[in-house]
Order: structure tokens, then C-alpha cells, then sequence
């Protein structure tokens, strides 16, 4: 058989089946998340909600607690975001993409600021803060925290905490036995930046459908 996929297979040994067919399953649902993001189509929040909602069960497994408590986090916004984007400016605009405010370039450092702390909370109580395993995860915490509030509110930068998030987690995953979120991960860095150039094209513009 291939080194690689002896290598990619030999991660999974000794996982139960249904971890396995449940991280695939969030994966792809992540992906069309991620794509429907991009195209600026509402689709991204009922995929995004399944996705969540599976990962949330797989890390609390796998004792990531950051990382379970950003899809705590994305679950929640993503019914914020669904209701946001769904708003109109008129009889036949739905709120456009615009770039963050002075206010919400202070409302996003406060934001990340306090998921630091708040998850370096969880994990001192928890008495899981023991490699830099759990650190990294902080981190990418309170970046992705970050994001995907200004995902929500449309903010053009949420695609620069993404990339950033995203490039840090390929090879956090991958240490830790998930090949298929490392791979679903590096996706997302492509996407990411695709996205980033999609949405600055169409920056201020109030778009009419959000099924495309």
C-alpha cells in the first residue's frame, strides 16, 4: 500500500468507527460552510450548524476544550448571523459587506483579549493547561472567537482571522491524530483567501438574493 496512506490510515488506529464517520461527515459539512461563506450565501449557516454541533461532541473527546468551546461559540453565532444577514436595508437589499469601524476594531480586541482568558480559565480549572498543545489552542481560540463575530456581522476582515486561525491549526490537528479536520483545515486557508478577494469585490454592495 502507499507510505502516505499507510500513514494517513495508521492515525485512526485504535479510534472508534463512529468518531471517525462523524469527523468525516463534520468535515464536509464544514467545507460547504466555509464555500457558501465566500459566495455570500446564506446556505453557510445551517451547514455550519450541523458541522459544530458534531465537532462539539468529537473534541469534548478528545479533550480539546478551546477548540470545543469555539464550536460552542460558532453554534450560537451562527443563529445570530443567520438572522443578521437576513435583514434588509430596503424593500429588495439584504445588509451589505462593509469593513469594521474604529468601535469595532475595539470590540474585537476586547473580544479576544477575554476568550484568552476566559478558555486559560477553563483549562487551569480543568487541570488540562500541561503542553503546548492546550496553549496553541488558546490562542487560535480567541482568533477564531474573533472571526467569527465579524463573519456574522459581515465585516470584511473575518477572512484575515481565518487564514491566520487556519494556518495554525493544520498542523495542531495533525499532532493530534484528526487528519481529516488538519486536511478540512488547509482547505480552509485556500478557501479563506478566495473568500477575502470575493468579498472586497463586492464591499459595500447591497446584495438582493443570498441563494447563489
Amino acid at each position: 500500500m502507499n507510505p502516505i496512506f499507510d500513514w494517513f490510515f495508521s492515525q485512526y488506529e485504535g479510534v472508534p468507527t463512529h468518531l471517525i464517520v462523524l469527523e468525516f461527515i463534520a468535515v464536509i459539512f464544514g467545507f460547504l460552510s466555509v464555500w457558501f461563506s465566500k459566495r455570500e450565501n446564506i446556505l453557510v449557516y445551517p451547514t455550519g450548524i450541523i458541522s459544530t454541533a458534531i465537532f462539539v461532541y468529537i473534541l469534548l473527546v478528545y479533550q480539546l476544550l478551546g477548540d470545543m468551546l469555539i464550536n460552542a461559540y460558532y453554534f450560537s453565532m451562527s443563529i445570530y448571523g443567520w438572522w443578521f444577514w437576513t435583514r434588509k436595508i430596503d424593500d429588495t437589499h439584504f445588509i451589505p459587506i462593509t469593513v469594521m469601524s474604529g468601535e469595532e476594531k475595539r470590540k474585537a480586541s476586547s473580544l479576544f483579549f477575554i476568550s484568552i482568558a476566559f478558555v486559560l480559565g477553563v483549562y487551569f480549572f480543568f487541570g488540562k493547561l500541561d503542553s503546548w498543545v492546550a496553549w496553541v489552542d488558546i490562542l487560535t481560540t480567541a482568533i477564531f472567537f474573533v472571526g467569527m463575530w465579524l463573519m456574522a456581522k459581515k465585516k470584511l476582515e473575518n477572512w484575515t482571522f481565518w487564514i491566520i486561525g487556519d494556518l495554525i491549526s493544520v498542523p495542531l490537528y495533525l499532532y493530534k491524530g484528526l487528519v481529516f479536520s488538519s486536511f478540512q483545515y488547509l482547505l480552509f486557508t485556500i478557501i479563506a483567501i478566495y473568500g477575502y478577494q470575493a468579498w472586497k469585490k463586492n464591499l459595500g454592495k447591497s446584495p438582493q438574493v443570498l441563494l447563489k
